[in-house]
């Protein structure tokens, strides 16, 4: 495939730019069907002109049907679509950066889509449908998932779809909520994807973070210790990764915190735990939830991050080896591959 990919390049390069056009176009249509096209011409940021020449194209194939609602992709089209995804990895690359980063990392499973999130929005709802995939693959029933909060949790949730060959699976969020957007609460993600999945689902109705004495008075409620309970053995981990500041600013964080934050040089941050750029822990609020010692329970923990602004956050966190799996774009992991080799 590889040297395939490579003849294609010198010989017909105008052809590996039609299909990857082509393969952005109908996974567009995919997770916005029915679209008209002036709202799919905006979203891939191509002129209406060209949209509707090759949607027409797409049209007399049988691969995109067009009706007065907007268009949508045929059964033949989706099949076209999941087909194409692979080649595509080959033709960016992709599946070396893969490599890469599953070898400099010491990872059981990288995953990479095409772009940068930083710069388009459609590429976080990638991630969350490769996330999607590799769970499909690796739940059972009755497992216990865990979910933290963010946009990017909240992207996984709206690609979620049902899980058909593992029923009763529990979605649990992994900490209590920021104060943030409802929608990018963990308790919101959890149910959210608990409903698309076919699952079930239990809320943990604690503000993060908390004071020492609030932390201990809570932990000790009857409710919230049997939540508790089932976050710190859940069988499954999917959380984020943030950038150290823009976690902190999140949380509210005092004056004083903040300031030994970017004192110790914090780049990233998950689970409330900060850390530098050699991967040491120079800060933790207090958090009702998941701490790092109760990882080594989960048989896989996830670690979607996507955006080349996160590159440096997302190594930071993986240098003690807190995860097994990456879930990433294109930006970060170039960015990431960039800094191992500097």
């Amino acid at each position: 495939m590889r040297a395939l990919i490579d003849l294609q390049k010198r010989l017909f390069p105008e052809v590996l730019d039609v299909m990857q056009r082509r393969y952005q176009l109908l996974y567009h249509i995919q997770i916005m069907q029915p679209v008209g096209r002036r709202a799919l011409a905006e979203s891939v940021e191509l002129a209406e002109r060209t949209v509707r020449s090759e949607v027409d194209f797409l049209n007399r194939q049988g691969i995109v049907e067009i009706t007065s609602r907007g268009m949508h992709l045929t059964y033949e089209g989706q099949n076209i679509l999941e087909q194409l995804a692979e080649f595509i990895k080959d033709v960016k690359g992709i599946k070396v950066l893969e490599q890469q980063l599953k070898d400099k990392l010491n990872l059981d499973h990288v995953v990479v889509v095409p772009g940068d999130s930083d710069e388009l929005e459609w590429v976080k709802q990638d991630m969350g449908k490769a996330c999607v995939q590799y769970l499909k693959e690796r739940i059972l029933p009755d497992q216990a998932i865990a979910i933290t909060g963010g946009t990017t949790m909240a992207a996984v949730a709206e690609m979620m779809t049902p899980f058909n060959s593992a029923g009763k699976c529990l979605f649990v969020p992994a900490r209590g909520g920021l104060g943030e957007r409802v929608e990018n609460q963990a308790n919101t993600i959890c149910a959210e994807m608990a409903k698309k999945a076919r699952g079930d689902y239990r809320m943990l109705y604690v503000p993060d973070p908390l004071s020492e004495e609030s932390y201990h008075t809570i932990i000790e409620e009857p409710s919230i210790k049997e939540v508790l309970n089932i976050i710190r053995n859940a069988e499954i981990v999917i959380h984020g990764v943030g950038d150290a500041i823009t976690m902190a600013e999140r949380r509210k964080t005092s004056p004083e915190q903040m300031e030994v934050i970017k004192r110790n040089e914090a780049v990233g941050e998950a689970f409330g735990y900060y850390f530098n750029t050699k991967g040491e822990i120079v800060h933790k609020v207090r958090t009702v939830g998941l701490q790092l010692e109760d990882l080594k329970h989960a048989k896989d923990v996830i670690a979607v991050a996507g955006g080349r602004s996160k590159a440096q956050a997302i190594a930071s966190y993986f240098q003690p080896g807190q995860s097994n799996v990456l879930i990433t774009d294109e930006g970060a992991a170039e960015e990431l591959i960039k800094g191992f080799s500097l």
